[in-house]
C-alpha cells in the first residue's frame, strides 16, 4: 500500500492509546509499559505509526522518539497539527499559519527527526481559511521539513479544496463498521488514488457488540475486533486502519487481524 510515495502495510498502529486516561492527557500511568507497546508494534511488522503533537500535547510524540528513534529503516512516522489543548477536555481548532509552524518545529524536535513522513491538518479551522493553514504545510514541504501532506476530518468538498493548494495523499476520517458517516470520502479517496486512513476503526466498542460481528468472530473463530478490522481491510483498497491500544495482547490481536479473511458471505453477513 502506497501513502504518496511512502510504501506502508495496510494495518498501521495509531499510538495515542499508549497515553492511557480518557482526555489523553499528560503522561502514561506507567512509561515504560508504553515503550514496551511501541517497540512491540514494530517488533511485529508494523511499519506505520500515526500520532499528533496535540496527544498528551505532545506527550505521545516523545514517547515513540524514546521508544523508536533511531527508527527502523522503512518505519514510516505520521503525525498531526492544528489542534490547540488548553485543558484535558479541551480539542479547539486552531490552524493559524502561525500556529501550525510552531506545531512543526515542536514535533520535529520530538519525534528526532529532521523531516516528518506524513504531516496531516487535525482538523478545519472556520476562523482560519483552508487556504491559509494549507499554505503553510506546504511552505514546510517546500523547505523539506515535511514529506507528504494529510488532512483529517474533512468532507469532501474540504477535501477538493485543498487539493488546489496541495499534493493531499491521505485522509484521516472517523469511520467504522458502526459509523459509515465518512463513507462519501471514502469512495472519493477511492477514485483519486487517496489513502483513508480510519480513525476511531472499532468505534467505541460499539461494533464489537453487534450480533452480526460475534456471530462472524465466532464461525471463523477470531474475536470481535479482529473481524471488524479485517471488514475494514476488505472494504476498500485505499483503507490503511489504524486502532489504537496501550495493552500489547490488544496490539497482537489486532495486528492479527491482517491475516483473516472474510469471505463474500461474511462480507455479507457484516454489511
Amino acid at each position: 500500500m502506497k501513502i504518496g510515495e511512502l510504501e506502508v502495510n495496510r494495518l498501521g498502529f495509531g499510538a495515542m492509546r499508549v497515553i492511557d486516561n480518557d482526555h489523553i492527557w499528560g503522561e502514561p500511568s506507567d512509561r515504560k509499559h508504553a515503550h514496551k507497546v511501541l517497540r512491540r508494534a514494530v517488533e511485529i511488522g508494523v511499519n506505520f505509526i500515526d500520532t499528533a503533537e496535540s496527544y498528551g500535547p505532545h506527550t505521545d510524540e516523545t514517547l515513540i522518539g524514546e521508544a523508536l528513534h533511531p527508527y527502523a529503516k522503512g518505519l514510516v512516522i505520521a503525525t498531526k497539527c492544528g489542534l490547540a489543548r488548553p485543558g484535558p477536555g479541551r480539542w479547539d481548532a486552531d490552524c493559524r499559519p502561525e500556529k501550525i509552524r510552531q506545531d512543526l518545529d515542536g514535533s520535529l524536535k520530538r519525534l528526532r527527526v529532521e523531516r516528518i513522513d506524513l504531516w496531516q491538518l487535525h482538523t478545519v479551522d472556520p476562523k482560519v481559511p483552508l487556504e491559509e493553514s494549507l499554505g503553510a504545510m506546504v511552505e514546510a514541504q517546500r523547505a523539506g521539513k515535511v514529506r507528504h501532506i494529510g488532512v483529517s476530518n474533512f468532507n469532501v468538498k474540504q477535501l477538493e479544496r485543498a487539493r488546489k493548494v496541495a499534493n493531499v495523499v491521505s485522509v484521516q476520517n472517523k469511520y467504522s463498521l458502526d459509523d459509515r458517516s465518512a463513507e462519501d470520502v471514502l469512495h472519493h479517496c477511492e477514485k483519486l488514488g487517496i489513502a483513508f486512513l480510519p480513525w476511531y476503526p472499532l468505534g467505541d466498542g460499539s461494533a464489537l457488540r453487534l450480533s452480526r460481528v460475534k456471530k462472524v468472530a465466532e464461525k471463523l473463530k477470531a474475536t470481535p475486533a479482529q473481524v471488524a478490522i479485517a471488514w475494514l481491510l476488505a472494504k476498500s483498497p485505499a483503507m490503511v486502519p489504524i486502532p489504537g491500544t496501550g495493552s500489547i495482547a490488544h496490539l497482537e490481536e489486532n495486528m492479527a487481524a491482517a491475516k483473516l479473511k472474510l469471505s463474500k458471505d461474511d462480507l455479507a453477513a457484516l454489511d
